[in-house]
């Protein structure tokens, strides 16, 4: 295990940009198979694609399988606000809701974690 710690957050609805959201899961995978600590964050309207991903006919659902791991959860508010609560409560997925009912990236921060958005 390297000392990098990489969080990725992703908050492209996966209606948006595809290639984005597929990018973003992609480039968790590259720092997991090099042994690094990273963490999957979905919030805002990427909740939505945190939900669609979790259907295992979706293309992208074999990434979602294997970062399976790594994928901390999505933003509690956001899910409810969203309407995809069912999916994600459906794929087993952790909310977060640790700060004031939402994802904190703070937290993501004073854990160490270097953040990166998609």
């Amino acid at each position: 295990m390297s000392d990098l710690k990489i969080a990725v957050v992703i908050y492209e609805p996966i209606t948006s940009d595809v290639s984005r959201v597929y990018r973003g899961l992609k480039t968790a995978l590259e720092f997991k198979q090099a042994g690094d600590d990273v963490t999957v964050v979905f919030d805002g309207s990427g909740v939505e694609t945190l939900a669609a991903i979790t259907d295992p006919t979706h293309k992208m659902n074999p990434l979602a399988v294997a970062l399976k791991d790594n994928i901390r959860g999505a933003c509690g508010f956001c899910v409810a606000s969203h309407g995809v609560s069912d999916a994600v409560a459906l794929g087993g997925w952790d909310l977060l809701t640790d700060y004031k009912g939402e994802a904190s990236v703070r937290n993501l921060v004073t854990e160490g974690y270097q953040i990166i958005n998609f």
